[in-house]
């Protein structure tokens, strides 16, 4: 299969869009933004000069506040050509508009919520027809923050308390978008504490990468299989390819899920690994030049 010519952006949520401190904010948090800006990257990645986006709101129950809070932010950033979908229902998503403005975007970005409303609307529809063939065919970018990340993959988590992770059944999980094949992602990675939950769902889909997505960071997944951490924070990667043995699919509804050889790795700012060679880079230099780690080189 032929790679994408496109590219994603997944945000694990809380992606600062540019408002300003208030006494109760972490004053380094809204400097990090401008440094490590994750939408200004997202703009960047567009070929055109003044890329025209649409945001889709569909995922939230308040979108026209997070649409104002986007359109504020891509303001800041000198963005003029940023437009809304509030797409809040499946004959929303038939609309010959929407369907138009989708084929004349250069990057959509889908914004947090419910990742589940997101498939429910735009399952099997036109709409994610068009846009998967440009994702496909073009260099179109597509970014989620928060549910919009967890639903580009094939297999989605759509719940699962994190007090109750690795207690079999506590993760649930069904279909995504399918933008991207191999991978299982989660968001409000490091605050929510969800590393049981990424690890059950991983072991309960063997031949997995988990992704797991810390606040204000996001990665750049190019060709369908290189993801470079971008932001402020950390991405957790969870490999499950190695898993011995695991009771995943044996042991009882509630009781504890034991795991065998579930490899991990830590991405900061910049570090690059590889989902299709499971490769782990420390930077574009080390990458174009095929430098592994050390432990990598056995």
């Amino acid at each position: 299969m032929e790679k994408p010519k496109g590219k994603l952006i997944a945000v694990g949520g809380n992606e600062d869009k540019g408002t300003y401190p208030n006494p109760k904010s972490k004053k380094k948090y809204y400097l990090d933004f401008f440094e490590l800006g994750i939408l200004k990257r997202f703009l960047q990645e567009m070929p055109a000069a003044n890329p025209h986006v649409e945001v889709i709101t569909t995922a939230s129950l308040i979108p026209e506040e997070v649409g104002e809070r986007y359109m504020s932010a891509f303001g800041i950033l000198g963005a003029d050509n940023a437009r809304l979908m509030h797409i809040k229902t499946e004959e929303d998503a038939l609309k010959p508009e929407y369907l138009e403005r989708l084929r004349n975007a250069d990057g959509i970005m889908m914004s947090g919520g419910n990742q589940s409303r997101l498939t429910q609307i735009f399952g099997g529809t036109e709409f994610l027809d068009i846009m998967k063939q440009r994702y496909q065919q073009e260099e179109f970018v597509i970014a989620g923050t928060s549910a919009g990340a967890m639903a580009m993959s094939r297999i989605m988590i759509k719940g699962g308390s994190p007090t109750e992770s690795l207690l079999r059944g506590a993760v649930k999980v069904s279909h995504g978008l399918g933008l991207v094949d191999g991978v299982i992602i989660d968001s409000h990675f490091v605050v929510r504490s969800r590393f049981g939950r990424l690890m059950e769902a991983v072991a309960s889909h063997p031949k997995t990468i988990g992704i797991g997505l810390g606040e204000d960071t996001g990665v750049l997944i190019t060709e369908g299989e290189l993801i470079e951490t971008i932001g402020s924070n950390l991405v957790v990667i969870m490999d499950g390819h190695n898993i011995g043995y695991t009771n995943v699919h044996d042991v009882e509804p509630g009781r504890p899920v034991s795991i065998e050889n579930l490899q991990m790795h830590v991405l900061a700012k910049g570090n690059i690994y590889n989902i299709e060679t499971r490769e782990f880079f420390k930077d574009e230099e080390a990458l174009k030049h095929g430098n592994l780690q050390p432990s990598q080189r056995l």
